[in-house]
């Protein structure tokens, strides 16, 4: 059922922004935002990490047009996809709604779902797998890795390691 709507939403983020040739700047007026006070710890790390994932996302995918219309929207959708991982790890993070926590392992795995596809119909090569993770630790949580960065013995959540690609 969300990652239908979530589709929609991408695709239609994408074709707005494409469509109106929309700057970093144009994007970042239009971004959400949480304008409250941080009222404890926790939520001032959480708020900061969100509000890094998303300044991130925005100016990534202000790319310039290639005139390829198929590699500009991979090149927009990509870091729009990673951005909502970066948000979910977040709330993974420090979120305390078992609920709300499952939802955003699910937008991990289609998020990085989509990535691979997206690629895939490009002809361009994928980069190394990792799993998705299921749990973070707020006092232990490592930085997400870097694209085309995994740990040793990892592969992305739902396929054969021994699958080429």
């Amino acid at each position: 059922m969300f990652g239908r709507s979530y589709r929609i939403l991408d695709a239609f983020a994408a074709l707005v922004i494409a469509a109106g040739g929309a700057s970093a700047a144009l994007a970042a007026d239009v971004a959400p935002t949480v304008l409250s006070v941080a009222t404890t710890d926790t939520e001032a790390a959480y708020l900061a990490e969100n509000d890094a994932a998303m300044d991130k996302m925005m100016a990534d995918m202000a790319v310039k047009a290639t005139g390829d219309v198929d590699r500009d929207f991979v090149a927009m959708m990509t870091p729009h996809h990673q951005g909502a991982i970066e948000m979910a790890l977040a709330v993974l993070k420090y979120g305390k709604n078992e609920q709300l926590k499952r939802i955003a392992q699910e937008i991990i795995v289609d998020q990085q779902q989509e990535i691979a596809a997206m690629k895939l119909a490009l002809g361009d090569p994928l980069p190394p797998s990792e799993a998705a993770p299921t749990q973070v630790a707020p006092e232990t949580a490592p930085a997400p890795p870097m694209p085309g960065h995994t740990m040793p013995g990892h592969t992305m959540y739902g396929t054969d390691p021994k699958m080429k690609m």
